[in-house]
């Protein structure tokens, strides 16, 4: 199982199109033109953040599971980059310390692995897609949900540029599987064709390394 990670922007789920095309593989995407949550959490974020991010949990789990079906399957975000969205939210006032402590509980809890398991729920390889903030913002700008725009709510400005440098850090302390970076400033691959082909060269490089291709 293959997994993307980054910020918002960064191009996950173009990549993971992109991958589940070049392995044969089939494709997982982040549910969030059908969530009914996500718009009601931008309006009032203290109110909706913990249900979000149990909204999340769940949703991922499910792709987890559903994607073991092959080996090379592509899932667009990470479980485990949901704990450092909560994390933020938190430090923001918009959830308690104790809804933080249930939703950690909780993911630990959903993601031990059992004896005997025919699958790991951890992935194989973990694709991180680094951009500049200035890249986020114009990603953002670009794919026009009306609810991500800092022309419609300007304390989002801070929001991002704190996320995108959490995520830094975060994918720096990430030790559930192997995991490589991808500089999605670098390679735009998705407006940039021979970007793409040096991603999924990149890519290929480290799955014949883990004996996955």
């Amino acid at each position: 199982m293959i997994v993307l990670s980054g910020t918002i922007g960064a191009g996950k789920t173009s990549l993971t199109q992109m991958l589940a095309e070049h392995l044969g593989s089939k494709p997982f995407y982040e549910s969030v033109d059908d969530n009914e949550i996500l718009p009601l959490f931008y309006k009032d974020p203290k109110k909706y953040a913990f249900l979000l991010q149990i909204y999340f949990l769940n949703k991922r789990l499910d792709e987890i599971k559903s994607a073991f079906a092959n080996d090379t399957d592509v899932l667009d975000r990470s479980i485990f980059e949901d704990s450092l969205l909560f994390h933020l939210n938190a430090d923001l006032g918009r959830a308690t310390e104790t809804e933080v402590t249930i939703y950690d509980s909780l993911l630990k809890n959903m993601m031990e692995e059992l004896p005997n398991e025919p699958h790991q729920k951890a992935p194989d390889l973990l694709i991180h897609i680094q951009v500049s903030f200035e890249t986020m913002l114009e990603r953002i700008k670009k794919r026009g949900r009306s609810f991500e725009q800092i022309e419609n709510d300007p304390s989002l400005y801070d929001y991002y540029k704190t996320l995108n440098q959490r995520y830094v850090k975060w994918f720096d302390a990430y030790d559930q599987s192997p995991k490589i970076s991808i500089n999605g400033d670098e390679y735009n691959f998705v407006e940039d064709t021979k970007a793409a082909d040096k991603v999924m060269t990149i890519v290929d490089h480290e799955l014949h390394a883990l004996s996955l291709k």
